[in-house]
């Protein structure tokens, strides 16, 4: 997969998962995109090497939830 088709899938799948969060919380999609930036989940998702940009939205949002949950452990599991 050359770096624009992956760059393509991170920006679709950061896309989903703050559309997500904005459903889930009732945020406006610009507020849930926002809030979504602010954690690690994002910055693993921004991070090539992390291979998540071949995993699901659902699967993202779900780490997004253990981190904010604080749970580390289940989010490392990931």
């Amino acid at each position: 997969m050359n770096k624009q088709k992956i760059q393509l899938c991170i920006d679709a799948l950061a896309a989903d998962t703050a559309d997500k969060l904005a459903q889930e919380s009732g945020m406006e999609i610009t507020v849930a995109l926002h809030e979504l930036m602010k954690t690690k989940t994002y910055a693993l998702l921004f991070d090539e090497n992390s291979l998540l940009y071949l995993e699901t939205a659902e699967y993202i949002f779900d780490m997004l939830q253990a981190e904010q949950r604080g749970d580390w452990e289940h989010w490392r599991e990931e």
